[in-house]
């Protein structure tokens, strides 16, 4: 609800959230309310976290199709800037993780090289994301099933290795 402020070393005008409220709401809701909790911008240790999020959820939908999914940290990178708008949050990665992950995995796992299960490897390539098959066929090691998904304790999405 604040306008981004004049000058330099502010990011923010103070108390332009309480003047939108005060003129948006009548006083008889705004005594209803508890409390005004505003809300600053993610760090980068918060958008790490919610692209891991993202990418745990799609694991696990993977692990019944016994496909693994590798990531590399450029793409975690790639995801958390591209996925994360100051003033939206971490919304439009839901998308994103959609458009970019999600429907090659799909158009592969029904009609593609992922049908019999396989590992899919996630990097970035010419300031894009890409999405590969590496083999397929159930992978060798590496799959964990029968897992609750809030069982981060097993990370089930490894960075690649570097060589």
């Amino acid at each position: 609800m604040s306008k981004a402020a004049i000058g330099f070393g502010r990011d923010r005008r103070e108390g332009e959230d309480t003047a939108a409220i005060e003129r948006t709401f009548t006083p008889e809701f705004r005594n209803r309310l508890d409390s005004i909790i505003p809300f600053g911008p993610l760090s980068k240790e918060v958008i790490k976290t919610v692209v891991d999020k993202f990418l745990v959820e799609i694991q696990v939908q993977l692990d019944d199709k016994k496909v693994l999914l590798e990531v590399s940290d450029a793409a975690r990178a790639w995801l958390g800037e591209q996925g994360y708008d100051e003033l939206l949050g971490a919304r439009p990665m839901q998308r994103l993780i959609q458009e970019k992950i999600k429907r090659q995995l799909a158009e592969d796992l029904l009609f593609g090289d992922l049908t019999q299960g396989g590992v899919v490897t996630v990097g970035v390539e010419d300031g894009e994301l890409s999405v590969k098959v590496l083999s397929n066929g159930a992978p060798a090691s590496g799959l964990r099933t029968g897992r609750h998904p809030t069982d981060y304790s097993r990370k089930v999405i490894r960075p690649l290795e570097r060589s």
